[in-house]
């Protein structure tokens, strides 16, 4: 059982501590307001009113303990670049901390940071995508390069054979799995593709533009 030290139950932290509480974590969630305690207690392991930035406080949680710690103090950077310090000062196995821009994300990894996670440029960049063609259900970034898109198949598609496509050949571009009917399957060389199917694929995001045509 992972266990996890949470500074920060604004919209971002506290979405983070209950997931991570639902998947069998262990969380211990920090805050320096009592209302936002208050409102995560019932969801987290343990909930404690305190000071991020405090290294008195923080030496008295045991710090090296946790498998990971995220920093969620997106609005009071100072605030995030201090405490993300302390933590690795302290001994911290792994610290996640959140920016809100690639200049706060420099010092953070400067500072201590294993990861940086940019949850609203991360939202927006989503939103976008989805929203830029309408053959686009849904996608996860993988890196600045690959992703994985959610996608209508195209109407040429339908009847056809994914060996008849042959779309990794031609564009690079790999179907992981197929959504029939509310039914999700990896797809072999001989499945023809269907008029409501909805198809998962990865490869360069340059490559899957071209292939879906946007």
């Amino acid at each position: 059982m992972e266990t996890a030290l949470i500074i920060g139950m604004g919209d971002f932290g506290s979405n983070v501590a209950k997931r991570m509480e639902e998947l069998h974590c262990e969380v211990m969630a920090i805050d320096s307001n009592e209302e936002r305690i208050n409102e995560i207690l019932p969801f987290v392991t343990n909930a404690i009113i305190g000071d991020g930035t405090n290294e008195e406080f923080l030496r008295s949680l045991g710090i090296g303990n946790f498998d990971v710690c995220v920093v969620a103090l997106g609005g009071h950077f100072q605030s995030s670049l201090e405490t993300t310090s302390l933590l690795k000062d302290l001994g911290a196995s792994v610290v996640v901390s959140r920016a809100t821009n690639d200049v706060q994300g420099k010092f953070l990894l400067r500072n201590g940071a294993d990861e940086v996670v940019y949850p609203e440029k991360q939202m927006a960049i989503r939103i976008a995508t989805k929203y830029a063609s309408k053959s686009i259900l849904d996608f996860i970034k993988l890196d600045n390069s690959y992703s994985i898109y959610e996608m209508k198949v195209p109407r040429d598609w339908h009847g056809k054979s994914l060996s008849q496509l042959d779309i990794r050949k031609k564009y690079n571009v790999n179907i992981l799995t197929i959504n029939r009917n509310q039914n999700v399957f990896i797809p072999s060389f001989d499945t023809v593709i269907q008029e409501n199917d909805i198809a998962f694929v990865i490869g360069e995001d340059r490559d899957i533009y071209k292939c879906f045509k946007i």
